[in-house]
């Protein structure tokens, strides 16, 4: 039998609970850490329907990336998004473990992925971020080259098919792509580490107006390939690794949670 101990302890172990930020809610959010498990769901996201493919899957677990209890919770009803989430997971003994950014600083991790989806290879980090326990220098995001110099536009199509974007936001500064940084996830406050660290290209998202006129300006092409598709490419790395780990649990990556952000 597995336990969700048993896979906590060994997400705990590639990404440690230690290395989140401090604003983060990560580890053993919902569940009994001595329930069984024998099918686990994995997803970027606890939403709605992720929870009613766990229950149509009778799964007993969800491993996320994005921790469903974020902030203060003061009530927990059904006419609550939250909440409702909640009430669902717990009535169907449902457990959730959410590894959020220790697992986007981790080596291994979201932003090693993602550098690997784009086949880039990583140098190291983009953000520092402190240290880990043994006193080691950590950081968010990525910094490193691609084996091949590309035209921006054929790195713009790598991007598309390699992340499964449905459409890309971009500013070209006129430059081919051979030196790269990478931010899983909201990362338009690292474009100047970007810069700084002499890259041609940053690939991220949720890029604010502001942060493309600077990237015009400071002459760096930026890419913003949307949040759930710079992040999604952990979920099958997680469940290929927890598959190899507990052959008695079938892992199942969801299939109906996608990309959110449509293009006209």
């Amino acid at each position: 039998m597995t336990s969700v101990k048993q896979i906590y302890d060994y997400l705990n172990g590639l990404a440690p609970v230690s290395l989140k930020m401090d604003f983060d809610n990560v580890g053993l959010l919902i569940g009994d850490e001595r329930a069984a498990v024998d099918t686990c769901l994995v997803a970027l996201d606890i939403t709605d329907e992720v929870i009613q493919e766990a229950i149509d899957r009778k799964a007993q677990l969800i491993v996320s990336h994005h921790p469903i209890i974020f902030g203060g919770i003061k009530s927990v009803t059904a006419s609550d998004l939250v909440g409702r989430k909640l009430i669902a997971l717990i009535k169907n003994g449902i457990s959730a473990i959410c590894m959020h950014t220790n697992l986007d600083i981790a080596e291994g991790g979201v932003n090693d992925a993602l550098m690997a989806a784009l086949s880039a290879s990583s140098e190291g980090y983009l953000e520092a971020c402190g240290t880990d326990a043994d006193g080691k220098p950590v950081g968010c995001g990525r910094i490193g080259k691609l084996d091949v110099e590309m035209d921006f536009d054929a790195f713009l199509s790598l991007c598309k098919s390699a992340l499964g974007a449905n459409g890309l936001r971009y500013h070209y500064a006129g430059r081919p792509v051979k030196r790269l940084a990478v931010m899983g996830g909201s990362g338009g406050g690292s474009l100047m580490d970007a810069v700084n660290a002499g890259c041609d290209t940053y690939v991220t998202s949720d890029v604010k107006y502001n942060c493309f006129l600077d990237a015009k300006e400071l002459g760096i092409n930026l890419v913003d390939a949307d949040h759930f598709c710079t992040e999604n490419v952990i979920v099958p790395v997680l469940a290929e690794k927890l598959g190899a780990s507990f052959s008695g649990v079938d892992f199942i990556i969801s299939t109906f949670h996608r990309q959110t952000a449509q293009f006209f």
